[in-house]
């Protein structure tokens, strides 16, 4: 029997063409051919037809003459599965109820290996400053409350937060990051014991945080963790620590529990 025919163009092919719609959701501006061709190593003829994939299938449109861009059916299909995550009705309200309460920016994020992924944001509506984090953004999870705080329940063993954070190198993001593994693991053990976690300025100079994890009552795991992020001149960390029962209570109001 003659073997089967090797797969990996097929692979390849299909590759590419993600390739090319990860760095079109990239470039908000929009790219040429070209770029787009330099950008993922391909001639620019393959570029063109995996474009035209993408522009049948509405995740791709011709912007002018030449610049290509994200297709609006690609912003439909992702906005409205984020709508629609059964998450999304559990965070929401606690987040919105946490800028209510405090004035201040609130997120829900998840743990991804060694990093952790907003999911939602909510922002005061006064006040000009706002936080660098946005949806879908990452941050190394050593430095971050949130991170801190999933950290502390993922990880059973100083051996295992080795192991975690391996791929992400403990740099000093502010003069107050922790950068020692041995630190780390302490910072996180006092976590697991109060049952919050703290960012003192760790991730971003003038922004402290507190997290608490949020649980599914169908799934007694943490699912993810909700902060308050504050900036530390209009409300400081210990007025954040002292208010930590305030944040339990609107995150269980809301139908989460601890």
């Amino acid at each position: 029997m003659a073997p089967h025919p090797d797969p990996a163009p097929r692979v390849v092919g299909s590759d590419r063409v993600l390739a090319l719609l990860i760095e079109l959701a990239e470039r908000p501006d929009g790219a040429t051919l070209d770029e787009l061709a330099a950008a993922v190593d391909s001639p620019k003829s393959t570029v063109h037809r995996a474009l035209a994939s993408l522009r049948r299938a509405g995740l791709a449109a011709q912007a002018g003459r030449g610049m290509y861009v994200v297709g609006d059916e690609f912003l439909r299909l992702a906005f409205e599965n984020h709508a629609r995550r059964p998450e999304q009705r559990t965070v929401e309200p606690i987040l919105h109820a946490l800028v209510d309460a405090f004035g201040e920016t609130a997120h829900y994020a998840v743990r991804d290996g060694a990093e952790v992924v907003y999911r939602a944001k909510v922002d005061p509506s006064s006040g000009s400053v706002r936080l660098t984090s946005v949806v879908g953004g990452r941050n190394p999870a050593f430095c971050t409350a949130v991170g801190k705080m999933l950290l502390s329940e993922a990880a059973g063993s100083i051996e295992e937060l080795s192991g975690i954070v391996a791929a992400t190198p403990l740099v000093a993001r502010t003069p107050q990051t922790i950068v020692s593994v041995e630190q780390l693991w302490d910072d996180l053990q006092r976590t697991r014991e109060r049952g919050y976690a703290i960012d003192d300025q760790e991730n971003e100079q003038g922004v402290n945080c507190v997290a608490v994890p949020l649980r599914s009552g169908a799934h007694p795991e943490t699912a993810g963790a909700v902060s308050v992020s504050a900036l530390a001149f209009r409300t400081p960390l210990p007025e954040l620590i002292a208010r930590i029962d305030e944040v339990r209570a609107i995150v269980a109001s809301s139908g989460a529990s601890r």
